[in-house]
């Protein structure tokens, strides 16, 4: 929950901003003072994106002995139907949109790769292998947020469900052991945010985020004689872009004027990040295959210029970010801690930057665009480990290299009237994959060789200040 009060800090301001004295205007205008746009009434829509699992588990093997504690993070495409109400009413902060929204996805979201209890192949194939999916949920929400015009920024939240199936097969000194297979429908909470903007007539767009919690699961069973328990937490992150029809509104709403995005900016952000890094450890004739994820807040600065022909936008940008994330819970190699082998982790990236360029299209003052280019980050990693002999600390750093591709809406923001048309807020989903870093450990059992393969999902907001004032406009 702290990671997402984080991630929509800023989006808090920009709601701010957007709802203050409409009356303050900038000191031109190339377009008519339009009607006051009104979000009232029914919407039906569709969507499309990805999420990313961050679903800890540990499979407790008192028999063998094992206590292993990795990450399982069902990743991959997911699209579906939305449905909701919306009401606009007046205050004297702005006009405040009340809404209720209902939609269901299909999903492909999978991890079939982790590999634990030595994860040895061949005639003494001993191995734990996982196999975990969501392959539909959906979620009912309240919707509240302040609208500027013909843009909403919002915050959202309710009941989440949705089918998991998780499944363990064992093998042990080259005798299988079976599977172990739990597959349900589970209840659980969502929140998140977004921005939508209209883009013509009955039509709006919109980017959100949304944190799934579908609760925690502990299951007992027995394979090859052994009894154990798996506990799972259910955790998912989805990010997507969606596209609404209006029933009645605005019907004949056309943008009024096309902004001026034209020129340099500065500006901040501030969001979350979840890393899903494919990782593996080979020691002693085995390797195990994990995920480790750090997770985190997020924040920094940016900068870029943008050139403009008619309503496209062709930009350069630039960001650096801290970063709090962090895995310190994954603990490998049996992980039986005094007298026996383990392998406990703490994954880090302190700090990563971005060099992108931009391709959008503007509608009116909304600016839709697609993002791309080189990042790069510091990964830390730090390994207490034991193979057969005494503890050995090992500690890696590396500065990567890689690249990113990402979407996200921009919109004008009038910070408390003072600054006008100088300011717009954004708020963007960007993925980040900096290749492999890999490290030996010198353990005097025997050297062992760790790899990740490091990528991180990223949703932010920020707010720019634009030295060209862009044309914005009137509500």
């Amino acid at each position: 929950m702290k990671r997402l009060l984080a991630t929509t800090a800023l989006l808090a301001v920009a709601v701010n901003a957007q709802a203050a004295d409409l009356a303050t205007q900038a000191p031109y205008q190339k377009a008519p003072v339009a009607l006051v746009y009104d979000w009232t009434g029914f919407y039906l829509g569709v969507n499309a994106g990805l999420g990313v699992g961050r679903n800890n588990q540990t499979l407790t093997f008192p028999g063998f002995p094992s206590f292993e504690q990795t990450y399982l993070s069902p990743f991959g495409a997911l699209g579906g139907v939305q449905a909701g109400y919306n009401w606009q009413t007046r205050t004297m902060f702005g006009h405040l949109v009340l809404g209720v929204e209902a939609d269901i996805q299909g999903a492909g979201l999978r991890d079939d790769r982790t590999c634990l209890l030595l994860c040895r192949t061949g005639v003494l194939d001993t191995s734990g292998r996982f196999d975990q999916q969501m392959d539909w949920f959906g979620t009912v929400r309240g919707r509240v947020g302040f609208a500027r015009g013909t843009v909403l920024r919002y915050f959202t939240g309710g009941y989440a469900y949705g089918g998991v199936k998780t499944s363990v097969t064992e093998s042990i000194l080259g005798v299988p052991s079976g599977t172990f297979t739990t597959n349900e429908t589970r209840g659980g909470w969502t929140v998140g945010s977004g921005v939508e903007a209209a883009l013509g007539g009955n039509w709006t767009a919109k980017i959100e985020y949304l944190h799934v919690n579908l609760g925690n699961k502990a299951n007992s069973f027995t394979l090859g004689g052994f009894p154990q328990t798996l506990d799972t937490e259910i955790r998912q992150n989805i990010y997507r872009v969606g596209l609404n029809y209006r029933i009645g509104g605005n019907a004949g709403y056309a943008p009024l004027v096309t902004a001026n995005w034209a020129g340099l900016y500065l500006g901040g952000n501030y969001g979350s990040a979840t890393a899903r890094n494919r990782s593996s450890l080979t020691v002693l004739g085995t390797t195990e295959l994990f995920n480790l994820a750090p997770d985190g807040k997020i924040g920094g600065v940016q900068a870029g210029y943008n050139w403009q022909a008619a309503n496209w936008v062709f930009g350069l940008e630039a960001d650096f970010q801290g970063s709090t994330q962090k895995d310190n819970r994954t603990c490998i190699a049996n992980c039986q801690g005094l007298n026996g082998s383990y392998a406990n982790y703490e994954a880090k990236l302190p700090w990563f930057g971005t060099v992108r360029g931009r391709l959008g299209y503007s509608v009116g003052s909304t600016l839709l665009y697609a993002t791309g280019g080189y990042a790069y980050g510091n990964i830390k990693t730090n390994i207490d480990s034991a193979f057969l002999n005494g503890p050995v600390t090992s500690r890696f750093s590396e500065t990567k290299g890689g690249w990113t591709i990402g979407a996200g809406i921009e919109t004008p923001a009038s910070l408390f009237s003072f600054f006008g048309p100088n300011w717009t807020s954004k708020s963007e989903y960007l993925y980040v994959d900096l290749g492999s870093t890999s490290g030996i450990i010198a353990d005097p059992g025997g050297p062992a060789v760790s790899t990740t393969n490091v990528t991180q999902h990223i949703f932010r907001s920020g707010l720019n200040y634009h030295f060209n004032s862009p044309v914005v406009a009137k509500y």
